[in-house]
């Protein structure tokens, strides 16, 4: 799975996490428990279990995003694509293995009128999430991995 590489507004990103990739992944694909990890995460509903095809609603900034996830192959990759406000999004999370430690990798890619009408605005906006939804992803998986059992 691939973001739109030609849509207006495009962001990447990555991270080395202290943690392994199950780990990472567990975080990650707690849906739900995003709001718990990520403050720009406001609420989130999922519609089933994390699979292709499911969708989940969530609150982050100005709207309510409709997402369905697309892509899971665990724990490698996870990819949603989204909608909001006239905005297409196709997210994508890849995860590499490094023993005790994971390089976490992020895509998004944003298309529609605003992205075109606002495109240096959003293109700033989903760097700083990206970079931001990492470094929380980040901290949240090394504080798993320092304790496990420890509730998630």
């Amino acid at each position: 799975m691939k973001v739109d590489e030609s849509a207006p507004v495009v962001g990447a990103a990555e991270i080395e996490v202290g943690a392994d990739a199950e780990t990472v992944w567990e975080v990650l694909t707690q849906i739900e428990g995003w709001p718990s990890w990520n403050p720009a995460v406001k609420s989130v509903s999922l519609t089933g279990l994390v699979a292709e095809g499911t969708q989940f609603r969530w609150k982050a900034g100005p709207g309510t995003i409709t997402s369905t996830i697309q892509r899971v192959d665990r724990p490698r990759l996870i990819g949603w694509t989204g909608k909001t406000l006239g905005l297409g999004a196709v997210h994508v999370w890849r995860l590499e293995s490094r023993g005790d430690r994971t390089l976490v990798k992020t895509e998004e890619s944003f298309a529609g009128l605003p992205a075109r009408i606002l495109r240096k605005r959003m293109q700033r906006m989903l760097q700083k999430e990206l970079d931001e939804g990492l470094r929380r992803l980040k901290i949240e998986a090394e504080r798993r991995a320092a304790s496990p059992g420890a509730p998630g």
